[in-house]
């Protein structure tokens, strides 16, 4: 049994998360949920970190629910999942939504029901061409959760997402890539790597204006078009504002590589 349910490593400008419950496939717990929302509280908060990797120890990124939670053997009575899904999953995946800087997914195995729809909730999801997903949940009479019912007709369409659910068949990280579901497939010996570099890249890059835009990006699904423009006119007035876009110019025009400082207008 692994010591610690979330690893935690602070470097230079970002921060790395690895779910790490390895001889469950990282499935998630109490104890695990409780901590990854601590970490991700910290991220938040700690100016210095301005991207966040997540991943998975071991040979899989999550495979959702521990079921060994769930043995019906072991239960007097039904369980409320809906109140599980609002004391645990639900405020996990708008915490992800809502933070302010990027957020990488590196997906180095399996992503299985909650833990495929966690890895979707990211930013920018890379996958080792070993890994897969699935909407596993019709497998024991559930419905996908953790947004799945949110992004998939979205990313990828509703019959291509009526098909994931209904059969719970794993979809390939080629596959995946190929679809729109992820940002791209990569070779699993360079999974890490890739994920580090754009991490580094992301920790260096304007990060106020990449929390605008993600909030932007994400309001777009249920705004109309006038309602998208008065908003892109909002975050574009404080985009402008910003020390990195002064900078941004500058730098543009002085023919020279920008030195974001990541913050909001400090004068």
């Amino acid at each position: 049994m692994a010591e610690t349910p979330v690893l935690h490593q602070r470097r230079e400008g970002y921060h790395i998360i690895t779910l790490n419950r390895p001889e469950r496939l990282n499935a998630f717990n109490v104890e695990q949920h409780k901590a990854l929302r601590t970490v991700l509280e910290e991220c938040a908060s700690n100016d210095d970190c301005r991207a966040v990797m997540l991943t998975g120890a071991g040979r899989g990124f999550c495979a959702g629910q521990d079921l060994s939670d769930r043995d019906p053997a072991m239960m007097t009575e039904a369980p409320d999942l809906g109140l599980t899904l609002e004391t645990y999953y639900n405020p996990l995946v708008r915490q992800i939504r809502a933070l302010d800087k990027p957020v990488i997914c590196a997906v180095n195995g399996v992503a299985a029901g909650a833990g495929a729809n966690i890895a979707l909730a990211c930013d920018i999801v890379l996958a080792a061409r070993s890994a897969s997903f699935i909407q596993a949940f019709s497998k024991i009479g559930l419905v996908p959760d953790s947004g799945g019912t949110y992004w998939l007709p979205r990313l990828i369409g509703e019959a291509r997402a009526k098909g994931l659910a209904f059969t719970a068949e794993p979809l390939s990280a080629d596959d995946a890539a190929s679809w729109g579901l992820i940002w791209r497939a990569v070779d699993d010996d360079k999974l890490m790597d890739e994920a580090t570099a754009l991490a580094e890249r992301f920790a260096r890059g304007p990060t106020h204006s990449y929390g605008l835009a993600k909030r932007a990006i994400q309001a777009a699904a249920s705004n109309d078009i006038d309602q998208q423009l008065d908003l892109e006119r909002e975050l574009q007035r404080e985009a402008g504002q910003s020390d990195d876009y002064k900078e941004g110019v500058t730098a543009f025009l002085e023919k020279r590589a920008p030195k974001f400082t990541g913050k909001r207008r400090s004068g």
